[in-house]
């Protein structure tokens, strides 16, 4: 820094110099010569010239000491001339004293003076000739440097106003190189860029620290397009090391900012388009799906989004949302059909998102209030919404003045050429604006939620078709049973899964018996319902037969052996020479148990299903020991039955392995804790239904659950009629005695003639074609039941009579006037029976003269 300014008499500033001159590159020496020609001063700088000191230089000829001895003669003759009061100046080799070859060469001015005695003398200057041409050499380079340069470049003074700048800054900035000078940052930059460049400028300027690569961001004058430059600064010293002001290089980078920010943009698009590809459609729910989509959109990719689908889509209507570019969209996508907004996020407030105004319901008319998620609307035909829902294309919407959005694009999602809704992607004013790529990348992701959100709507559509089909084919309401108190649950899969195949049954059987069902088919899915479906249908045919539980295990392993289609049998078909194709196999698990009341004996027989549950009042739940035989679809082993006699007020439990088992806790564990949920077994059988699926860890939706539970009602023994008969003719009207004494008791004298006609009949057929002994049983529960057994095989069969028969005609009168009849075989013969209403419920109808007529 210069020292402060003094002024002189007249007004002329003087100023010292400080460290550092110009005097300090040129290496300037001056010595004086006396009227003898010997040296009669000598400065400090020629002691750093010449390497002499005062003392050594004084009083000695300069010609003898400091010039080769080939020069000295001219050398003399100059100093002869100087004296005479003649002026010199010209290049002068020297060399330094105690050497013989020259030292350099120097550039002298000598000037004649005069002593304080009027004699003649002479006072030189001395420059070094090297330090000059050094001098003029890096003046030359740095004008070539600062002046041919491509990059702009700039000295700040310590004052941090230009000092140079160069031909390329101002070919940018305008005007020439000199018409900067005492300029400043804020002359070509905006406030806040400016502040930031004189800040980094003090910066190098105190510290000496370099920065590199300062990107500053402005506009040229007369250009609209901003441009970026990165900045170098470093301090500039001088040759004693005093801070002189800070050197400026400035390159224009802003096509690499434009090909960073491209592939910074390519970059987020790849890794949105992967992040969509992981976590969009990773569940089978349309607004799931939807609310995925804009969690991988916002932020990554916009401020603000929201998701419209088709209410008909929702609500599960069989007609498609319509294709787009065709007629019929017109009515259904054009803007006049009812949407529904399921989903909505914002990234920079909570301002609900407001892109297309009209959205009244059915007027189509404009509004300021925006759509609020599960709102169902629609959008005017003019509008740019329903604009992309006809045609199926990306429409830009620009945000209105005051409106938070800068630019929207409407998206309408299309999966395979259907239009399933519609994505709006918005950034708020400040943000980037929308490019080419994310147009592109837009399209791209409404398209893959659009496939999920297709595919979700394909799944409900068949998942409500599946679980209609399996509900159609569970028991109807509170299955109810003589002798049993019985609840039950189904709960089936969630919607993230597919329906199974469980089913449980509970069937009637003569005898006021009942078969208790629980099964399980392998699988899921469509088919496995079907196959479940098929199973049930199966066993309900063959407990009318009243078989064996073991019979009917048996029968049922053939038909799913049978259930299985060749797969591919089309393509087997066109490709013979593959070989015959392996059939599918249908697998089901499956519990089939037959109670009868009288007896309170339940015959079970297991098809490779979990052991049913037995809780006797006041012990613990245990599991029956019932073998588990091999799973339906196998073949080829028989089935084991086990006869259990239940006590009055026991709990017995079927259930399915959803209930017990899932992926977290081995089967034991759920085994133990479906006993213990069964502690409390005098509880309302609802009630510990309830409980056991409460207390459970069932995990439920990775599996169906089926639950069927019976509290033990045996029948009353008052409620019991049976006798045994004779073989012989007057047990007919035994029997008929019997019964109209017992329908007496019981208050059932309505039914007395019905019930002595048809026990006379079903008494004379086993006595006519029967064998052994004879037995009468009535029962009375919520129907009366008669039964007839003999030790006979042979199975009555209803036929009609000719008419001129005289007989014939038995079991025709017992099916009219009973409500239901039948035959079942038993260990020792068989049975024969009718079941007649009670007076108080609802009765069969008498039967009229035509079916009296018919039986003729």
């Amino acid at each position: 820094m210069s020292e402060i300014p003094e002024k002189a008499s007249g007004g002329v500033v003087w100023q010292s110099s400080p460290p550092g001159s110009i005097y300090d590159y040129i290496r300037v020496a001056s010595f004086s010569i006396g009227p003898d020609g010997l040296v009669e001063q000598w400065s400090r700088r020629a002691v750093d010239l010449f390497g002499v000191t005062a003392e050594e230089a004084r009083g000695k000829d300069p010609v003898e000491a400091f010039m080769p001895a080939d020069l000295r003669e001219r050398g003399h003759r100059r100093v002869r001339e100087i004296l005479d009061g003649k002026e010199w100046t010209g290049l002068v080799p020297f060399r330094m004293p105690g050497e013989d070859r020259p030292h350099g060469i120097a550039e002298m001015y000598v000037m004649p003076s005069e002593t304080q005695t009027g004699e003649r003398a002479a006072l030189c200057i001395v420059v070094d000739v090297r330090a000059l041409r050094r001098i003029e050499t890096d003046l030359a380079a740095s004008q070539a440097i600062f002046g041919q340069s491509p990059f702009g470049f700039l000295l700040f003074g310590t004052d941090l106003t230009v000092k140079r700048a160069n031909r390329r800054f101002a070919t940018v900035f305008g005007g020439s190189a000199d018409d900067h000078r005492g300029r400043t940052v804020h002359d070509y930059l905006n406030r806040p860029e400016a502040d930031r460049m004189t800040a980094a400028l003090k910066s190098v300027l105190e510290t000496g620290e370099s920065v590199t690569d300062f990107e500053i961001v402005g506009a040229a004058p007369g250009a609209r397009d901003r441009r970026h430059w990165s900045i170098n600064l470093y301090r500039v010293h001088s040759g004693s090391g005093r801070p002189i002001g800070v050197a400026g290089l400035g390159i224009d980078v802003t096509r690499r900012h434009n090909a960073a920010r491209e592939a910074a943009s390519a970059r987020r698009n790849l890794a949105l388009l992967n992040e969509a590809g992981a976590r969009i459609g990773n569940s089978l729910d349309l607004e799931a799906t939807a609310r995925e989509l804009l969690d991988v959109a916002v932020p990554g990719f916009c401020d603000l989004a929201s998701v419209d689908l088709y209410q008909g889509l929702l609500t599960g209507d069989e007609a498609p949302p319509g294709r787009w570019g065709s007629s019929h969209d017109i009515g259904y996508g054009a803007g006049s059909a009812e949407l529904r907004r399921v989903a909505v996020a914002s990234a920079v407030s909570d301002t609900p998102l407001r892109t297309d105004e009209g959205h009244g319901p059915g007027s189509g008319c404009c509004g300021p209030e925006p759509i609020e998620v599960g709102a169902v609307h629609r959008y005017s035909f003019n509008s740019p919404c329903a604009g992309a829902l006809r045609t199926g294309r990306l429409r830009t919407v620009p945000g209105a003045d005051g409106d938070l959005v800068q630019t929207t694009l409407v998206v309408p999602m299309v999966a395979h050429d259907t239009v399933v809704g519609l994505v709006q992607f918005s950034r708020a004013k400040g943000s980037e604006s929308f490019g080419e790529r994310d147009r592109a990348l837009a399209v791209e992701l409404a398209a893959r939620a659009a496939v999920c959100i297709d595919n979700a709507r394909l799944y409900r559509r068949e998942h409500e078709r599946a679980l209609i089909l399996q509900r159609s084919l569970l028991p109807p309401g509170d299955p109810e049973a003589a002798g049993l108190d019985i609840a039950c649950r189904y709960l089936p899969g969630t919607a993230a899964t597919e329906v199974g195949g469980d089913w449980f049954d509970v069937i009637e059987l003569p005898g006021h018996r009942t078969a208790l069902v629980i099964g399980d088919v392998m699988g899921r899915g469509l088919r496995a319902a079907v196959a479940m479906g098929e199973l049930r249908t199966a066993v309900r045919t063959l407990a009318q037969l009243d078989l064996e539980p073991a019979e009917v295990l048996s029968h049922l392993d053939e038909i799913a052996r049978g259930l299985g289609a060749p797969i591919g049998a089309q393509q087997s078909r066109s490709h013979k020479s593959r070989g015959p194709e392996l059939s599918e196999v249908y697998l089901a698990t499956c519990v089939y148990a037959v109670y009868d009341p009288v007896t309170r004996r339940c015959t079970f027989a297991n098809a490779g299903h979990l052991p049913p549950v037995l809780v006797e009042p006041g012990e613990e739940a245990l599991l029956l020991d019932v073998p588990p035989g091999m799973p339906l679809g196998v073949g080829g082993e028989p089935f084991e039955e086990v006869e259990v006699e239940l006590p009055e007020g026991a709990l017995l439990a079927l259930y399915t392995d959803g209930l017990v088992e899932s992926r977290d806790h081995p089967l034991d564990e759920g085994l133990s804790a479906f006993r213990r949920a069964l502690t409390d077994p005098a509880r309302p059988l609802e009630d510990v239904c309830d409980r056991v699926l409460n207390s459970l860890d069932t995990e439920h939706g990775e599996d169906d659950i089926a639950l069927l539970m019976a509290r033990i009602q045996g029948l009353p023994s008052e409620s019991v009629g049976d006798w045994r008969l004779p073989r012989e003719p007057r047990s007919v009207g035994r029997a008929r005695e019997l019964a109209r004494t017992q329908l007496k008791a019981w208050d059932l004298e309505p039914l007395v003639d019905t019930v002595e006609l048809l026990v006379s009949e079903l008494v004379t057929n086993a006595l006519r074609y029967g064998e052994g002994e004879i037995r009468l049983r009535l029962l009375r529960d919520r129907t009366l039941v008669c039964e007839v057994w003999d030790s006979g095989l042979v199975q009555p069969r209803r036929r009609r009579a000719k008419d001129t028969d005289e007989g014939g005609r038995g079991l025709q009168l017992v099916g009219l006037l009973s409500s239901s009849w039948g035959s079942r075989r038993t260990p020792r013969g068989k049975t024969v029976w009718f079941e007649l209403a009670l007076p108080d419920g609802e009765g069969a109808a008498e039967p009229t003269v035509e079916q009296l007529l018919s039986m003729f």
